[in-house]
């Protein structure tokens, strides 16, 4: 028998086994599974353990890819090169030049046989065919650059989706140790760890579960989440999410024999479908089937195939609760989602009826003025060669049209935008959406979470409050009684995540990486600190033993985990936000680790005098409790129990609990956050923190990064607090109450996801501020989506972040830091400046050319600029110029002005200043060289030439000046803002000026050598100096145009000016995509058939489609079994612990002046809710103190002070006196109360200490 690896070759299941095994759900599940012997016999058919996982031997790997397959779908091959050229020679204006062109080459060899040939004939024969030909050649270099330029990008979007899915790892158990794997990488008997927020990359069967919810959307429409177990529902399926809890699986399905990837396969990859649904579309045969390419359905119950569908309607499942009536909203801000998109495809479409129109009018006055003057004035027969003549007035109509349409444009946007995408890259910005980067630049608010992005998300415990001693150094395990010390060493170490470790260095020196989750890895830190190995405990209760896990939630805010005690009886270890823990606490370990009783006001005590304190100083406070169910007798904290608890009844086990501990976790600020902060308040960009953290916490860390300014008027609130002012009396959500509270809205603490949604959809939604917000989110959690999704720009957090977090992001920051933010800024202003300043060159070369043409063909019946020219000043100069204005780099100066918003104009009053000035001049300049040009430069006059004459150096001379006032135009183009120096930083863009001495030469070899083709005649030195004269006055003429004072110009003459919906019709247009329920709002069919008309413009602009087309169709159809996803991404800082919530604390009084001395930022506060009278709190006789100097510490022990001896020195930057908490209360109590009514303000500062008198 043939073996492999020392094991039988023949696996006990086959494929088509397990591919049937996975199509049943629920109780079927449990049951099939039961009929192979249940999971631990499915284990050993699969030659796997579920403890040690699989062997890792390369032989086996081998070998089970070839019976299995392998965990990769293949992608739709790319395009090929002449596929793109076809595509690119679909576009009407081409192809109308193309038929005028073979039309007139056709009839150039005609020879009708009764007409007498004039004496030329041999000689226009002889040139008669070069100009088809020539316009021929022109088209095709056209097609060619475009399908190079698609094809380029394509390749270069191909290489960035590579990388995309080379990141995404997943845990899997490899030779009994957790490993982190590439997704391609993992195989069928795979034991997979799956956690919170991941994306199933494989399907699998459950062996062991806690609390594991998945949200399903993706496959099954249903967007409640499933609850999953090996004794409820054991099968797991690729491209769903964990939205709850984790477990540990077998993978029993990979790549295309997944759920997923039978999907796939039935869909063609879901590319060829889609594209026959637009062709389709364009064919006008709308069947109500919705296109994949990222449009949102209008009914938000139409399913859609599985590769848009997992985005759209997953993303859905997260809105609170009414997927229903907010996905149509989605729905309309999806379509304004990149406001210059729509500014520029309206702009498109303006420019593209103007042109037509010109383009029509020129056509009809050519022949209208021909066939009067041929056969009314001059009386002559039709001869069919005059065929030729109205050929050729046809092109030239047609090259009108072509230059008016700005192709140049939809290439500047994609080359910029690719351009800067691939530098941001460097900058630790991973785009996932192209638009995204360009908004970017118009962001003016920043929500940022805290954990992670303004801090260094490297945690370590540095207080401690323990048995009545509050520490600030941390103890050793000998400091606390050994029972307490057990308790809370297993508490922790039991109690979080197992996938959380603490690994050495790399180097000896080097500090210790904390994989998992940040805030978990403190703790276990704290345990090691205390001399205990973590992994021992760990080892002795692995996870298979543990009876009930509550895994941490957003609402929950806690972890709890029930394992069964040695003696028999349950125990159950809790952690998280140290006010909730409080709250649900009944006891207490008080000195020496005796048991006490933890009343209300002990409570309240503890929270002010330990909790507040060590929140104001910036840390997260985390409280540990424990409670024990027992079958015998029960002591004071134990409850007896008969029979198994219902561990369902989540209220009831949590609560009456053992407090152990709590502990302060410091999480420094970034070095480089508050400088970057500064940048965007300069910049005109508003930051706001939005964190689940305590609301002391926040205030010290916003004040630390710059958030907080001294003199600045903000408001601080909490999640509670937020909802009470935006709600109305029915507690529904009022836009006008959302703008009260936004505008001075700093720091947002104690917030679910939903208030973090609710705040940036207010924020967006607003119509408070001029210009409008442009709002950019940073999540991690996978209930960050929605908020993520809303946003203008969302960005995900590449380390720390969740599958889930990055599937709805638009930018992942690769390094989780918020400077990379900064720069993501500076690239998207830069795109922003790059496409107005190809718009600025574009336009004036687009009405000069136009105008000219026009007027030409009205006075001389000729165009002085040949069809020919005008296709090289369209392709090259808008190419060339579109490459080399669209890749200059970002300078600091950028963040330096505010943003635009949503409502500035795309073409500001400077730009349409110097776009109007410069056509005036070079309209001057080339209508005097044709009407008085022959007599200044003493030349033949190439007015009223014959059809077929041969070019002249007067319309050579007009040619070249309208080429070199262009050419120097662009150099004037690179500043859009009025500066006067438009030649500074031109040598930092080698691209630039590179493109700029190629095209000058290329226009010499034009003049002197391109003859018949081109319509040139060699020129003269003289001539030259005098084009390029004319050229470098576009310079000097700039110079006057920059000193009219521009705020004396009217507001018309701004362009693109309100909101964005305004747009929204013209991208519809744009898109061709017209749905059944805005059929009132069709366009007409005469628009619909020019939008047909400039099929590039549409496709390219809208959605950069054709160029991108391969990044979106993969990366995102791909989205459900291949998602962002760095190499130490194993859990969410802030998901898999709890980080409290509930007490509005502001409404304490603190006795330190740590936290007065944030009262004074606290300029606008909600009005302070009725607080516990000091006086009324029965106060603790039993104080104990920890003071900076060793030798003072004592203990006010009814009266006699005794020293207390703990090891070490304990350094403190200010001596906090925190009172032991004890029921010892005694008749004394009023004596003590009525001294602390009437002291308890007289505090004051003595020798550095902050003493209490009592």
């Amino acid at each position: 028998m043939a073996t492999i690896d020392g094991r039988p070759a023949q696996y006990g299941i086959s494929l088509k086994q397990l591919r049937e095994l996975m199509e049943h759900r629920g109780r079927e599940g449990v049951a099939m599974i039961g009929e192979f012997g249940g999971i631990h016999e499915l284990c050993k058919k699969l030659y796997t353990s579920p403890n040690e996982g699989l062997s890792g031997s390369k032989a086996d790997e081998e070998h089970r890819r070839e019976t299995f397959g392998s965990n990769i779908i293949p992608p739709k091959p790319p395009k090929t090169f002449l596929t793109l050229v076809w595509e690119a020679l679909q576009d009407v204006t081409l192809i109308i030049l193309e038929v005028a062109a073979l039309v007139s080459l056709g009839l150039s060899f005609y020879k009708p046989a009764d007409e007498d040939a004039p004496l030329l004939q041999e000689e226009e024969e002889h040139h008669g065919w070069i100009e088809g030909l020539a316009i021929l050649i022109s088209v095709i270099v056209v097609v060619i650059v475009t399908a190079f330029n698609d094809y380029s990008k394509e390749r270069q979007f191909r290489g960035l989706q590579n990388r995309i899915e080379g990141e995404h790892k997943f845990s899997v158990i490899r030779g009994g140790e957790v490993c982190q794997i590439s997704v391609g990488d993992i195989l069928v008997g795979d034991i997979a760890q799956i956690k919170y927020g991941d994306l199933l990359p494989a399907d699998g069967c459950l062996i062991q579960s806690n609390d594991l919810k998945v949200d399903e959307s993706s496959l099954t429409g249903e967007s409640d989440h499933v609850k999953k177990g090996p004794d409820v529902d054991p099968m797991v399926l690729s491209g769903t999410h964990v939205m709850e809890g984790s477990g540990k699986m077998i993978v029993t399905a990979v790549g295309v024999n997944s759920q997923a990837g039978i999907i796939f396969t039935l869909l063609g990859a879901a590319v060829d479908e889609q594209e026959a649904e637009i062709k389709k579309m364009k064919k006008g045969e709308n069947d109500g089937r919705t296109p994949m390419k990222g449009t949102q359905t209008q009914s938000s119950t139409q399913r859609q195939p599985v590769s848009e569908g997992t985005k759209s309607e997953s993303d859905g499942n997260h809105v609170p609760q009414s997927s229903s009536t907010s996905a149509p909203a989605e729905t309309g801000h999806k379509k304004e989602k990149s406001v210059l998109q729509a500014k520029l495809t309206k702009l498109a479409i303006q420019i593209g009826y103007a042109g037509s129109t010109i383009a029509v009018l020129t056509v009809i006055i050519l022949i209208i003025q021909f066939c009067i003057k041929t056969f009314v004035i001059d009386e002559k027969p039709w001869k069919n060669t005059y065929a030729n003549n109205l050929v050729k007035h046809l092109i030239i109509g047609v090259t009108v049209l072509v230059v008016a349409v700005p192709e140049g444009l939809p290439l500047a946007v994609t080359l910029s935008l690719a351009y800067s995408v691939k530098k941001m890259m460097k900058d630790n910005n991973l785009v996932r959406h192209l638009d995204a980067c360009e908004t970017m630049g118009n962001a003016t608010a920043i929500c940022s979470d805290k954990t992670g992005t303004l801090t260094t998300n490297r945690m370590t415990v540095v207080q401690s409050y323990i048995c009545e001693k509050l520490c600030k150094v941390l103890p050793t395990l000998s400091d606390i009684p050994q029972h307490v010390g057990n308790l809370i060493t297993m508490g922790i170490s039991v109690n979080s995540a197992y996938t959380s470790n603490i690994m050495g260095g790399h180097n000896p020196g080097d500090l210790p990486i904390q994989v998992g989750n940040k805030t978990e890895c403190s703790l276990l830190g704290f345990v090691q600190a205390l001399g205990v190995k973590y992994q021992s405990i760990r080892d002795e209760i692995p996870e298979d033993k543990f009876t009930r896990v509550y895994t941490f939630n957003s609402v929950r805010k806690s972890m709890g985990t029930v394992i069964p005690r040695p003696n028999g009886g349950y125990r159950l270890y809790t952690k998280g936000a140290s006010e909730i823990i409080m709250k649900k606490c009944s006891f207490i370990y008080g000195h020496e680790g005796t048991l006490e009783k933890f009343t209300r006001d002990m409570q309240e005590r503890l929270i002010r005098e330990v909790i507040e304190p060590m929140a104001c100083d910036g840390l997260r406070t985390i409280s540990v409790a424990y409670r024990d169910f027992v079958p015998g007798k029960a002591a004071l904290n134990e409850v007896h129990i008969d029979g198994e608890p219902n561990w369902d009844d989540e209220e009831n086990i949590m609560t009456n609990l053992t407090c152990l501990c709590v502990v302060g976790i410091e999480d420094p600020v970034r070095p480089e956050v508050p400088d970057a902060i500064r940048k965007c308040q300069r910049a005109g960009i508003t930051v706001r923190m939005v964190t689940g953290d305590n609301i002391n916490t926040a205030r010290s860390i916003a004040s630390k990064c710059g958030i907080l300014r001294p003199n600045d008027d903000f408001l601080i609130l909490e999640g509670k607090e937020f909802n009470r002012r935006i709600r109305d009396t029915n507690g529904d959500i009022q836009q006008h109450l959302i703008d009260k509270v936004w505008p001075k809205l700093r720091v947002l603490a104690r917030s679910s996801p939903t208030d973090k949604y609710t705040l940036v959809k207010g924020i967006i939604d607003s119509a408070v501020s001029e210009n409008r917000e442009v709002v950019a989110v940073t999540g991690d959690g996978t209930n960050d989506g929605p908020a993520l999704k809303k946003a203008d720009v969302g960005f995900a957090m590449g380390i720390a972040g969740t599958d889930v977090a990055k599937e709805a992001s638009d930018i992942i920051l690769t390094d989780d830091n918020f400077s990379s933010i900064v720069k993501a800024v500076m690239w998207g202003r830069n795109v922003y400046d790059s496409i107005a300043k190809f718009l600025q060159f574009q336009l004036t070369v687009n009405v000069v050319a136009v105008i000219v043409a026009f007027i030409g063909a009205c006075a001389i019946q000729d165009s002085p600029l040949k069809a020919v020219q005008m296709l090289w000043v369209n392709l090259i100069m808008d190419t060339l110029a579109s490459l080399a204005l669209a890749t200059e780099l970002p300078t600091p100066d950028l963040l330096l002005r505010k943003p635009y918003g949503r409502t500035k104009p795309l073409i500001s009053r400077t730009m349409m200043k110097n776009i109007l000035g410069q056509a005036l001049y070079q309209l001057f300049i080339i209508f005097s060289l044709l009407f008085v040009g022959d007599l200044i430069l003493d030349i033949e006059s190439g007015r009223g030439q014959e059809l077929n004459a041969g070019p002249t150096q007067h319309f050579t001379i007009i040619f070249n000046t309208f080429v070199m006032m262009t050419l120097f135009n662009e150099i004037n183009a690179r500043k859009i803002h009025g500066q006067r120096n438009v030649i500074e930083g031109l040598l930092t863009n080698p691209i630039f000026y590179t493109i700029w001495i190629f095209t000058m030469i290329s226009q010499v070899v034009i003049i002197q050598y391109g003859k018949m083709a081109f319509s040139t005649k060699a020129l003269s030195l003289d001539q030259w100096l005098w084009c390029v004269f004319f050229g470098i006055g576009t310079l000097v003429w700039g110079q006057l145009i920059t000193s009219v004072p521009t705020r004396k110009l009217p507001k018309i003459l701004s362009w693109g000016r309100g909101h964005p919906e305004e747009y929204t019709d013209a991208m519809n247009l744009g898109e061709e995509r017209f749905d059944s329920i805005d059929s009132d709002k069709k366009p007409r069919a005469g628009q619909i058939l020019w939008i047909r008309g400039l099929t590039r413009l549409q496709t390219q602009i809208s959605v950069p489609l054709r160029v991108i087309r391969a990044f979106r169709s993969t990366l995102e159809d791909l989205n459900e079994r291949r998602s962002m996803h760095s190499l130490h991404s194993l859990r969410s800082p802030r998901t898999g612990v709890p980080l409290g919530g509930g007490h509005p604390l502001y409404n304490f009084n603190l006795l330190s002046p740590n936290y007065n001395k944030h009262q004074h930022q606290q300029q606008q506060q909600p009005p302070p809710q009725p607080q516990q009278n000091l006086s009324s709190a029965p106060l603790p006789l039993d104080i104990s103190y920890i003071d900076e100097d060793p030798q003072q510490q004592r203990t006010l022990h009814n009266g006699r002070t005794t020293s207390i001896n703990i090891s070490g020195p304990v350094s403190t930057t200010q001596s906090t006196r925190v009172p032991s908490i004890s029921p010892g209360f005694s008749e004394i109590a009023h004596t003590l109360q009525q001294q602390v009514r009437s002291n308890h303000n007289e505090t004051h500062h003595s020798n550095g200490q902050n003493e209490t008198r009592i």
